[in-house]
């Protein structure tokens, strides 16, 4: 074989469609992506306070490239390489909202606006890039990096929107109330309104993120702070393990594979 062969075998490769790398979206997926967002929140405060605010936010960009950079390398769907950047993006989005606001005295009611805006600007670049939205098609390494730039601006706009609510008088019960009433618009639309899925999908995406990051944090706070005051190390490693559980159980089971139910 020549070099040259070797040039067009390599161009070729990179030219070759991937297989669909995110996974099937079934209540397997919800439970997991909710469990990811709270862990990240407790894990995030957890290392600021035991690292402090810049080696923690070091700590989780690496962690944060190291993950996407195997995720980026496989060329299909596992659930361990997904859901490991998963929870790494949600540590890191946590930690740009938290920095904004402690680090730089940005107010939770001018970051929430400003990651609506900058996701807003996301969807808006992808879509006049590929002429679509859908996780259905995550088949190129163009739409890969639209997705977890999607991703991570939905994380740090669930994290600022939460504790904004958090703060603003509901507390963190009250907000997992709203949140989780609030989850239910996107799926009742897209069944009795006609709410596009591509649409209803990203909506329920976003409010997932404050969601699980308000009952972790009313199940690790103290109770003057209307909390259970579990602590922020039982809340982490006891999300992690129920995180760690239901990956392996897809891992095993390959019930998350995509394309496996009805696009």
């Amino acid at each position: 074989m020549t070099t040259q062969h070797l040039l067009d075998d390599r161009r070729h490769a990179r030219l070759r469609p991937l297989a669909n790398k995110v996974p099937e979206v079934t209540a397997w997926f919800w439970i997991i992506k909710v469990l990811t967002t709270g862990m990240g929140e407790t894990a995030s405060d957890l290392l600021a306070r035991l690292l402090g605010p810049i080696p923690a936010v070091a700590l989780g960009g690496l962690a944060l490239v190291s993950s996407l950079a195997v995720q980026f390398a496989v060329r299909r769907h596992i659930a361990w390489v997904y859901w490991t950047a998963v929870v790494m993006v949600s540590v890191f989005g946590t930690m740009a909202a938290d920095v904004l606001h402690v680090g730089l005295g940005v107010s939770y009611a001018v970051s929430t606006p400003l990651f609506l805006a900058a996701l807003a600007a996301v969807f808006a670049i992808w879509y006049a890039s590929e002429r679509t939205l859908s996780i259905h098609g995550i088949h190129t390494r163009r739409r890969e990096a639209f997705y977890w730039a999607a991703v991570l601006a939905t994380f740090a706009l669930g994290t600022a929107a939460g504790d904004l609510t958090a703060t603003a008088g509901l507390g963190y019960l009250g907000s997992v109330v709203l949140f989780a009433a609030a989850i239910c618009v996107p799926a009742l639309a897209h069944r009795w309104a006609g709410l596009n899925a591509v649409a209803a999908f990203w909506s329920a995406y976003v409010i997932t993120r404050p969601l699980g990051a308000s009952l972790a944090d009313w199940m690790a706070v103290g109770r003057t702070r209307g909390g259970l005051a579990l602590g922020l190390e039982p809340v982490t490693v006891a999300w992690t393990a129920a995180i760690l559980a239901f990956v392996a159980y897809l891992a095993a089971s390959q019930r998350d594979r995509p394309g496996r139910a009805a696009a």
